[in-house]
């Protein structure tokens, strides 16, 4: 199945049947993916800054719309287009989405290198990153962040497995 293709069908009513990902879900996801854009940066020497930057992009394309700590968790990215149809999140959309945490890694990555003071800079700006993009996944009833809205794409449940938390 390609990206393009429909993952659920209509329900009789006309909509789409998916459910909002829950934010403690997407909160251990998210952590998940984190852990394995650490291990790149600490285990490949050299290459590991940006092999951590390329996964924090597209990671939200691979497996059809799942990240690897999205397969774990059992959600899901998807797009809906103007019909209204449900596709998967393409790389293109996984970029979009992932770029106001990428402006954060890559402010780490330049201001990691000034010593002390820019480890505590480095930590300042990603958790304003990351308080202000849950804030607005509590705030908006779609559960859609600042990246959801740029890429015009949410995380719902995926129906197929993981680990459901409440």
């Amino acid at each position: 199945m390609n990206s393009s293709e429909t993952l659920y069908d209509k329900s009789p009513g006309g909509q789409e049947e998916v459910t909002k990902a829950g934010f403690l879900s997407r909160s251990i996801a998210r952590t998940i993916d984190f852990i394995i854009i650490v291990a790149l940066f600490e285990i490949i020497s050299k290459v590991g800054y940006f092999a951590g930057l390329i996964y924090l992009l597209i990671a939200d394309g691979l497996f059809q719309g799942r990240s690897v700590g999205k397969k774990l968790m059992g959600l899901k990215v998807v797009s809906f287009d103007e019909t209204g149809a449900v596709t998967a999140c393409s790389f293109k959309e996984s970029i979009f989405r992932n770029f106001p945490f990428a402006v954060g890694y890559i402010l780490c990555g330049v201001l990691g290198g000034i010593p002390l003071i820019g480890w505590i800079l480095s930590f300042a700006i990603v958790t304003v990153i990351l308080l202000f993009e849950g804030l607005v996944i509590i705030g908006n009833e779609k559960g859609m962040r600042l990246g959801d809205e740029i890429a015009k794409t949410r995380v719902i449940e995926d129906k197929q497995g993981g680990v459901h938390v409440s």
